[in-house]
């Protein structure tokens, strides 16, 4: 591993545990999925890498709890497995999202990052509400590492390195 691995996030499988084949890695990140969880980890072949961990925001039981929490960026991990190194290239992606009626619209007027991405914002609105009372109206989160974490703790745990790409290709 690099001398500025800490800048891309990239982190070497824990020492003694054996390589997994890219099947058993594949299970392992699709085992992330749960209902519960505001994201899903799913097949890649769209966009051209392996595999994808994204917010839920364009599904229909997700996206109106995303509109009321009023999250304004859509945010993606793009993963490509490099078998011969064993280790598995990330990237992330983020873009803007414009709320209309209560339904996702990505925005081309809007901003677009890739690279590696670490952000925790939160906005907590106190306002008059329609019934006359003061108090909380809503709270938004937005936190990189909820996505990130159990992917990286997934791939460490079946002995593949992970390394985040900034530039270039995967």
């Amino acid at each position: 591993m690099g001398l500025f691995d800490f800048l891309t996030g990239t982190k070497a499988p824990p020492a003694g545990v054996k390589r997994q084949s890219a099947a058993e890695l594949r299970k392992a990140l699709m085992d992330i999925n749960r209902k519960t969880a505001p994201f899903v980890v799913r097949d890649g072949k769209k966009e051209g890498v392996d595999m994808v961990a994204e917010w839920r925001i364009v599904d229909a039981k997700w996206y109106e709890i995303f509109a009321k929490a009023g999250i304004k960026k859509v945010f993606k991990v793009l993963m490509k497995f490099d078998e011969a190194a064993g280790e598995v290239r990330a990237v992330d992606e983020q873009w803007e999202v414009e709320w209309r009626a209560g339904v996702p619209t990505l925005t081309a007027t809007g901003s677009a990052s890739r690279g590696q991405k670490w952000e925790k914002s939160f906005e907590t609105v106190y306002a008059f509400r329609e019934d006359g009372s003061f108090g909380k109206v809503y709270d938004y989160a937005f936190d990189t590492s909820e996505i990130k974490n159990p992917l990286k703790a997934a791939v460490l745990a079946s002995g593949w390195g992970w390394r985040g790409v900034a530039f270039g290709k995967l």
